[in-house]
């Protein structure tokens, strides 16, 4: 097995947890390869929204497992509340060993403020009425990652690219449903208002990393993106930002026990009469 990456400060944000669409055991694979001194949990990690206990895998908890088990062994863990886990909020402020859970954070990176927080504040399809036909519309969402796993099967057995029609379905519907023009001129403005040299969100599902400036300074404005569909997350280190992108191929050869475990017990039952 690979040397785990020692890296200061990780953000993670989106998993979604509970939903057909999250991608645990890529994410399982990624947060064994790492020690990072700082892990931040940027939002929507358990989707209380779509939860059900019909469907939480063993793969989505070992991801839990994995997360607790790096804050017992030192990792600072921080766990930003967003909207598909706001149900958490009532709880903000909790602190219990190295696990801390808050609404929004500030760090202070090489003398640099960073401010972390989820960004549905800025959606209004997460507000009001507009919320309630968001949760419903989200067993939708998980019906079409669905079709479009089993489309993009195809399309590999074909030969062909694979395709996002539920990213471009989603993007279509949260311009119908949003009143916010532009989520990242508004984060930036608003950093800089606040003199931060870094703002760091998730929500929208878009990893990025730019700067934005306008006639009151510049911002390095930053996103973590994904599980369900980019596998993405946000790395600091030695001064610098990078968006990482899970790569099937870093991980073969792994640990794979969890999946020998499942195998085995499939060939167990199939094997009763």
């Amino acid at each position: 097995m690979k040397k785990k990456r020692e890296i200061p400060l990780v953000v993670l944000s989106d998993i979604h947890l509970g939903t057909y669409g999250c991608h645990a055991k890529e994410l399982l694979h990624y947060l064994k390869s790492i020690n990072p001194k700082t892990l931040v949990l940027n939002g929507d990690i358990i989707d209380i929204w779509s939860f059900t206990k019909s469907y939480f895998p063993a793969a989505h908890m070992n991801v839990l497992r994995q997360i607790l088990k790096m804050s017992n062994q030192g990792t600072r863990v921080i766990y930003i509340t967003g909207n598909h886990d706001e149900a958490l909020r009532k709880y903000s402020d909790l602190i219990l060993g190295n696990f801390e859970l808050v609404d929004k954070l500030i760090l202070e990176l090489d003398g640099k403020k960073t401010w972390i927080f989820h960004g549905d504040v800025f959606d209004s399809s997460t507000k009001g009425y507009a919320k309630i036909i968001a949760k419903l519309g989200g067993k939708g969402y998980d019906l079409l990652i669905l079709i479009n796993s089993l489309i993009n099967w195809f399309l590999v057995l074909l030969g062909k690219e694979k395709r996002s029609y539920s990213k471009m379905i989603k993007d279509s519907v949260k311009k119908a449903v949003s009143f916010v023009s532009n989520f990242e001129t508004t984060a930036a403005e608003i950093a800089i208002q606040k003199n931060y040299s870094y703002v760091v969100c998730g929500h929208i599902h878009k990893p990025q990393m730019k700067e934005i400036a306008n006639e009151n300074g510049k911002v390095l404005y930053l996103n973590s993106g994904d599980w369900i569909e980019n596998l993405t997350a946000l790395e600091y280190k030695k001064k610098k930002w990078s968006i990482y992108q899970y790569k099937k191929e870093e991980y073969i050869g792994n640990d794979n026990k969890d999946e020998d475990i499942i195998n085995d017990i499939v060939t167990k039952i199939l094997s009763e009469d």
